[in-house]
């Protein structure tokens, strides 16, 4: 393959990592990272920390219309990026120093059981009403719960932020797993924002969305030190992704919640056997 054909290949498939990443609020690393090391063969490091310049942008992209709109909870999101943020830079430094087979295991891993626990998960219009009952103390001094406008059935829904330290511990997870895997960490924090501190599917993309570039931003910093960043890779992958962001952050808005979470859970489990496959050397000629 020719370095024309690896700039083309990758453009087009940044260009679907940023309608796939604002779509799912995953930030597009989740699907760029296995592109490039199964199909261009890219060095796993190299791969990771191109794709957090894809985050970056997916993020930039997504957030300046999910802000907008009033979708993404913009207290919410910066309560649980103190937590993310720290964690990403752990995991950045760690990275650098671990086999690279490690980390596609562990990337085959918590991208596996994500995808199966979402999938088990359902969202129907009576979940994503306002519950009764005393607001949890840390919820109600931050301002965390909110309202938004949902285009799937023309109804403005007002939600609660329950377990607010429970989701800032997990926070804290993905961005380790973000700085390690150069994956935005969405994956792990939509389901947390979704199912453990009971925020409605399309806010907490909204949210995660919101997020995940100054999480990649902290860990990029560390990849580039180390001369990771590939400045063609990178510059090809923010025109694709940026672009792409646009297209799917249109279609979030009036998708059912429904198919957001099958698309969710059946891109995680795709991606769950890919990555595993590679972490034991089986099918590297993809």
């Amino acid at each position: 393959m020719t370095p024309v054909e690896q700039l083309v290949l990758l453009a087009v498939a940044s260009f679907l990592a940023g309608v796939a990443g604002s779509y799912l609020g995953v930030g597009g690393g989740i699907f760029l990272v296995p592109f490039m090391t199964l199909v261009l063969g890219v060095d796993l490091q190299v791969a990771i920390a191109t794709s957090l310049i894809g985050v970056i942008a997916t993020s930039s992209g997504a957030a300046s219309i999910y802000v907008r709109d009033r979708l993404a909870n913009l207290r919410l999101g910066m309560f649980l990026e103190i937590a993310t943020t720290a964690g990403a830079i752990g995991g950045a430094v760690l990275a650098v120093h671990l086999d690279p087979r490690v980390l596609f295991f562990t990337f085959a891993v918590v991208v596996a059981y994500t995808a199966v626990f979402m999938s088990r998960r359902r969202e129907t219009a009576k979940d994503r009403a306002y519950r009764a009952g005393p607001e949890a103390r840390l919820s109600e001094r931050l301002a965390l719960s909110s309202i938004y406008f949902d285009h799937e059935d023309e109804g403005v829904y007002r939600y609660r932020v329950d377990r607010p330290m429970a989701g800032f511990v997990v926070s804290g997870f993905a961005g380790w797993l973000s700085g390690l895997l150069g994956i935005g960490g969405g994956f792990v924090k939509v389901p947390a924002i979704n199912v453990i501190m009971g925020v409605p599917m399309k806010p907490a993309i909204a949210t995660s969305n919101l997020m995940i570039g100054v999480t990649a931003a902290a860990s990029a910093f560390i990849y580039y030190s180390r001369g990771f960043v590939s400045p063609t890779f990178a510059a090809m992958v923010v025109v694709g992704v940026f672009t792409g962001t646009n297209l799917g952050t249109r279609l979030l808005l009036r998708a059912k919640a429904e198919r957001i979470r099958f698309a969710f859970a059946a891109f995680l489990a795709i991606l769950a056997v890919l990555m595993g496959l590679r972490a034991f050397d089986v099918g590297v000629s993809l």
